[in-house]
């Protein structure tokens, strides 16, 4: 078994946000390589974000919904776009601005990369389901506060 993350000593709080930055970590890794089709985890992230909210977004933001600069944005986006997972559309309030929407083929490629997840429920099965629900609303908690004070 392994250690707990952080010192003997630290607060609760900094032990269980060390614990889920190394989780966050491995469970990128262990995802990255199960993405279909050379699908990144940025891209992924990009696709996952604008479907998750049913939304489209410029890549100003997205850049800070995603925490990275917009270079590294366009870069993502030009990509995807590349791939015909995504498209530019104008914005109907102002024409000059263009909003990223994920098209059909970027949907299918999402439900993909989250079938491909069930490759890893072997790695996530010491946890149990009902263990899963439990945890879920207080990371969902945890991410709402966190989102808000940034």
């Amino acid at each position: 078994m392994s250690r707990p993350a952080g010192l003997a000593g630290d607060p609760v709080e900094f032990a269980a946000m060390t614990e889920i930055s190394i989780i966050a970590h491995l469970a990128d890794t262990a995802f990255a390589r199960r993405l279909p089709d050379g699908l990144t985890t940025a891209q992924f992230a990009v696709l996952n974000h604008l479907l998750r909210l049913d939304t489209q977004q410029t890549i100003g933001e997205l850049a800070r919904a995603l925490q990275v600069s917009q270079p590294t944005m366009s870069s993502t986006v030009r990509r995807l776009e590349e791939k015909g997972l995504v498209t530019p559309v104008p914005d109907p309030d102002d024409r000059r601005i263009r909003r990223i929407r994920v098209t059909p083929a970027g949907t299918a490629a999402r439900k993909a990369a989250v079938q491909a997840l069930d490759a890893s429920r072997s790695e996530l099965a010491s946890l149990t389901r009902q263990e899963w629900k439990q945890l879920l609303p207080l990371l969902n908690k945890l991410r709402v506060a966190l989102d808000s004070a940034r």
